[in-house]
């Protein structure tokens, strides 16, 4: 009997387990697993084909991680698999499947928290510190930021993109890109402001949090096409990474961005109200 490992739990012995992982009761780890030092799995845990778990990862009782994609031309003998990234919390119920193609992975970043009944499609990326609230589906290909939040019961449709520290509100239907530092929600999913009480969260400046809203207001609130807001905060705003970072991210949105939601404009700070889009900074 290995050291942690309830004796019910079946652990192929071709896994690799690395020093002081935990394995519940029932779980069941394939011979392609990796759980680096420190993993814990809970009860009735499932985890086949190639799944690569970081140091120190947790993942809740009853879930399932690398399970077959739910892609009708997927073939059973496709070399695929699921990457965890050290320090993050995977709670009961997720699910979590491995990528389509060869070579391919379903990635999910460090320090990262995909809550209750959450579930991970084939092929997303998943960036460091983001949070998936309970319920919340992300379907295949999608990509989401690092630290950007998903809400309950939000739904992403495939090849879809999140950018950092975007918050998606719950019960959202996200059928086209959220842009970096957005705050957007409802079906479907439009941009309500800029994510000021995240970006204070994270440490972002108040001069640069300042900036996205300038950024946010040519984008949104200026009556402009996306294309002629990108070409007026490129000619009147700083070159700041932040707002390189949105204009990059603009240029590869290949569904297009999230429309802009109803609300109150931002003219200045000393005029802003509580509202997300000008809460003040």
């Amino acid at each position: 009997m290995i050291e942690g490992v309830h004796p019910t739990a079946l652990v192929d012995s071709k896994a690799t387990l690395g020093a002081g992982v935990r394995i519940g009761a029932f779980a069941v780890v394939g011979p392609e697993a990796t759980l680096g030092a420190g993993a814990e799995i809970g009860h009735h845990c499932v985890l086949e084909g190639r799944v690569e778990i970081g140091e120190r990862v947790t993942v809740g009782h009853g879930s399932l991680l690398g399970g077959r994609p739910q892609d009708l031309k997927f073939r059973d003998d496709t070399p695929s698999g699921v990457r965890i990234g050290a320090d993050t919390t995977i709670r009961e119920y997720v699910t979590v499947h491995r990528a389509t193609s060869a070579g391919g992975w379903t990635e999910i970043g460090r320090e990262c928290l995909i809550m209750v009944m959450s579930h991970v499609a084939h092929d997303c990326r998943i960036g460091d510190g983001v949070i998936v609230i309970n319920f919340a589906g992300i379907t295949g290909h999608c990509e989401i930021g690092e630290r950007a939040t998903i809400g309950g019961y939000a739904g992403l449709v495939p090849f879809t993109r999140v950018g950092a520290y975007a918050y998606v509100g719950g019960w959202s239907r996200v059928n086209a890109d959220v842009p970096p530092y957005v705050l957007a929600e409802g079906n479907p999913a439009a941009a309500h402001g800029i994510n000021v009480i995240g970006l204070r969260r994270a440490g972002i400046s108040a001069a640069d949090r300042r900036l996205l809203q300038d950024a946010y207001r040519l984008l949104y609130r200026s009556g402009l096409s996306p294309r002629r807001a990108v070409e007026r905060m490129r000619e009147e705003l700083p070159a700041a990474p932040l707002v390189n970072d949105l204009l990059d991210f603009i240029a590869g949105a290949r569904r297009g961005i999230c429309r802009a939601g109803s609300g109150p404009e931002l003219d200045d700070e000393s005029s802003a109200t509580a509202t997300p889009e000008s809460e003040s900074v």
